[in-house]
């Protein structure tokens, strides 16, 4: 162990320089990023498990709650419509710099994230992998025809005109916590196209990433040389399952989170350190 970079809390490593190993690999490019909601924190959305996510009141919404329920539709509108204007006013941060930076420097392979804010984009990142998709588009759950998530919040700004609810503490998956009577009139309108329900189009709890997502992450680690983990406590499968079959092919894995991970026995150097920070150091020590 020892102080991790920038003046942050003790460094883990699985033996030696941590952090210098990290460099060693990062410097060897064909990195592949997978990235995780607490690779967010520091543009203020919250993760589920790490430091910031201890404080969670709500449940997530599953896919079946919201197909079977017309309530909980109108409750995860109500509370989603206060949490985008939140999510959509995020900037990235340095760490989502830094990785948007490794990319500009031919360092990385792709980007895979199961962060649904569109902050590596935002960010200057490009052909990202969105595993779990993206807060800024809507889904037709019968015709399947995608919209972009500004034009919805017109159209529910329209339909709930004296809808005046504060937005409370914000939550990972972009929406924030409401009370039911603040919920009880708010407004959901349905697709303009055939009339059939409108969903965010990302992964839901109970929901299944599409196959060829899946495929195409698979295809991704096996040509990495390296696979970085950044800001992922790894503990649903959705995430672990890459990190498994890097490890499977002896594909270095190399992590960087606040607090363990289900991944650290598979990882070569697995860093406790603040994201912003480590990667920003990183890129120094790297050079231009």
């Amino acid at each position: 162990m020892y102080g991790g970079p920038g003046g942050a809390p003790p460094v883990e490593a699985a033996g030696g320089d941590g952090f210098g190993m990290l460099a060693d690999l990062v410097s060897d490019g064909d990195v592949v990023v997978l990235s995780g909601a607490g690779l967010s924190t520091e543009s203020g959305i919250p993760d589920y498990r790490g430091e910031t996510g201890r404080a969670r009141r709500a449940d997530p919404m599953t896919y079946q709650t919201f197909v079977r329920s017309e309530s909980a539709r109108r409750r995860y509108w109500a509370r989603s419509h206060l949490g985008w204007r939140q999510i959509a006013r995020a900037a990235p941060n340095a760490g989502h710099h830094a990785v948007a930076e490794l990319q500009d420097r031919g360092l990385l392979a792709g980007i895979i994230t199961q962060n649904v804010d569109g902050l590596h984009q935002a960010a200057g990142a490009r052909e990202v992998i969105e595993l779990h998709g993206g807060l800024d588009r809507v889904v037709c759950l019968s015709c399947g025809e995608r919209t972009s998530r500004y034009l919805l919040e017109e159209r529910l700004r329209s339909a709930n005109p004296r809808w005046d609810a504060e937005a409370g503490e914000i939550n990972p998956d972009g929406d924030v916590v409401l009370t039911d009577e603040q919920v009880r009139d708010f407004r959901v309108v349905d697709c303009l196209g055939c009339g059939g329900l409108l969903k965010p189009d990302v992964i839901f709890f109970g929901e299944n990433v599409p196959p060829s997502r899946v495929r195409a992450c698979y295809a991704l680690t096996e040509r990495a040389g390296t696979l970085l983990v950044l800001g992922s406590s790894l503990t649903v499968m959705s995430g672990y399952r890459f990190v498994r079959h890097a490890a499977e092919r002896a594909i270095p894995v190399a992590i960087v989170n606040r607090g363990a991970t289900r991944g650290d026995a598979h990882a070569l150097v697995a860093l406790d350190a603040p994201l912003g920070a480590t990667l920003t150091a990183l890129l120094s020590g790297l050079g231009g």
